[in-house]
């Protein structure tokens, strides 16, 4: 019997199923780990939910009142990814889920058929399930979405008792309750399912972390969150996409997490009808074509509205920037020994911190049509653990890896950045030529340099001259005529990398959705095209 998650990565792989670049990596990923020793897929345990979800559960809503409840090929396969993977003791392998999907794709429907199933269903003794949210009437969506299918369901009705705030299951003494913020409801908890609906809504990260910790106890508990993008930053909506992507991209290691994100790969696909199912798996069943069409139509004409249709049914945080690059434009996993490009000349670029962030230096040099990019990430020693939580990522193994070097004290030194030029420059024979930098604040560190006899060249930090240079770098990574050493700390600076679009279609690097996000390595490869770019003639020459 083939399961539905290897039916959706087959179409996947055939391109017979359009999706975004995060959900064809995920289903890439689940398909590797289907194989991988660590854990068991038991096809079993994975449609054994899908079974009692058809058998028991029944709509509440609309012309499909009162029917049962009939999953989507993708909806099978979710529920199979969540409940199939099995640890070598018998548990289940992810406790956590975040599922980002547009409006009207039936995330109430999923979640509360999840709720009643490891109410009832999950060989769990005193289940306690909770839906929970800043407010009470948000918390009681997926609540009542469930009360309501209990009600049109014989075989539930019959089973679960509908009391004042909750849903209890006698059979096993569990219960289903929705949970507003404040710490005497909270507080307590013995969670087996923990769920929160609408997650951009979330301000309060205390409500997630209260959650969590609320899990300890239970063998195989497990969190479902489910949203839409939401209109604010920097809120837990934007750390929880921020690690489900470093999950994915591999940046961070987290074989208990899963994330299905189903987003426009790009702002301009929302006027490209073939493309809007990458944000709306359930268009054309629960959410209709023809609604979407008519809201397209009203956003291409009303800006106002351009900002909820982007959001809301695409999943593109309505800012003035847009994601650069893909991970797969950006992965190049060849490599590189430095001792073979011995006596070369090169062109550096260079991005200082602000006193405690990372700061990165970076060679770029071109050799038979390819060019070859070396960094050298820095960050104070007294702040790395913290800046590892803070930035999710695992500064102490690159530092081993040889891909970052952390300066005494509580800031970055200047002086340990010339002195990896150096080294480069004396000991690995690479000879940067002219090496740009950012003006601001770099008085010293340029003097510095200086005396010890690199050229310095200041690159203006606007759209104006890193537009072209950033174009002509973006169509060589997509090209893989970049060999960067796969170096990890690049690629997650990739990553995190959007583009401001101005008037001309000049663009120039910010940060995402995150301010806490790192893109020095970004800029300091910039700076190093922008110097290439300037002075190509003169190089080439000098390279013959």
């Amino acid at each position: 019997m083939i399961s539905n998650l290897q039916l959706i990565i087959n179409r996947i792989e055939s391109n017979d199923l359009v999706v975004c670049n995060k959900i064809r990596t995920q289903f890439m990923k689940l398909k590797k780990d289907m194989n991988d020793p660590k854990y068991t897929f038991d096809i079993e345990k994975a449609q054994r939910p899908i079974r009692w979800i058809e058998k028991f559960c029944k709509h509440s809503k609309g012309k499909w009142m009162g029917k049962p409840v009939v999953l989507e090929p993708i909806q099978k396969a979710m529920i199979e990814s969540i409940f199939g993977f099995i640890n070598s003791d018998g548990t289940r392998r992810f406790r956590e889920v975040l599922i980002i999907m547009g409006r009207k794709n039936g995330k109430s429907l999923l979640l509360s058929c999840i709720a009643l199933y490891m109410m009832c269903a999950d060989n769990e003794g005193g289940s306690q399930v909770a839906c929970v949210a800043s407010k009470k009437d948000q918390a009681k969506l997926v609540f009542n979405e469930a009360k309501n299918m209990v009600a049109q369901s014989p075989a539930l009705s019959s089973n679960i008792k509908k009391r004042k705030s909750d849903l209890y299951y006698p059979r096993t003494f569990s219960t289903f309750e929705p949970l507003a913020s404040d710490s005497n409801t909270l507080d307590g908890l013995n969670l087996h399912l923990g769920i929160i609906d609408e997650l951009h809504s979330i301000k309060d990260r205390n409500i997630y972390d209260t959650a969590k910790q609320s899990m300890t106890a239970r063998e195989q508990p497990l969190m479902v969150m489910i949203s839409t993008a939401g209109f604010n930053r920097e809120s837990i909506y934007d750390s929880q996409y921020e690690y489900a992507t470093n999950v994915l991209q591999g940046n961070v290691i987290d074989d208990t997490y899963l994330c299905f994100i189903f987003e426009l790969d790009t702002r301009n696909e929302w006027l490209v009808e073939e493309m809007w199912v990458k944000a709306n798996p359930l268009l054309g069943v629960s959410k209709k074509l023809s609604a979407l069409i008519a809201s397209v139509e009203r956003a291409k004409s009303e800006k106002g509205y351009l900002k909820t249709v982007l959001t809301k049914d695409f999943n593109i945080p309505e800012t003035s920037s847009e994601a650069w690059l893909s991970l797969d434009e950006i992965n190049n996993k060849e490599l590189y020994n430095i001792a073979d490009h011995k006596d070369t000349y090169a062109v550096g670029g260079v991005d200082l911190s602000s006193v405690n962030d990372l700061t990165c230096a970076s060679l770029l040099w071109k050799r038979d049509g390819l060019y070859f990019l070396n960094q050298m990430y820095f960050i104070p020693r007294d702040i790395a653990e913290q800046k590892e939580k803070e930035d999710k990522v695992p500064y102490g193994i690159w530092k081993e890896q040889g891909f970052i070097r952390y300066c005494d004290g509580s800031k970055v030194d200047d002086r340990d950045v010339t002195k990896w030029f150096i080294e480069m420059r004396d000991t690995y024979g690479i000879y940067p030529l002219w090496i740009g930098y950012d003006r601001w604040g770099a008085n010293s560190y340029v003097n510095d340099m200086v005396n010890n006899g690199f050229t310095m060249e200041s690159v203006i930090q606007g759209a104006m001259t890193m537009s072209n240079p950033m174009k002509i770098m973006a169509a060589d990574l997509r090209a893989k005529l970049i060999n960067y050493n796969n170096n990890p700390i690049f690629k997650w600076n990739l990553t995190n990398t959007q583009v401001l679009v101005d008037t001309n279609g000049n663009i120039r690097p910010v940060k995402g959705r995150n301010s806490k996000q790192r893109i020095d390595g970004t800029v300091s490869a910039i700076d190093a095209f922008v110097i290439m770019q300037k002075h190509l003639e003169d190089y080439s020459n000098l390279q013959k």
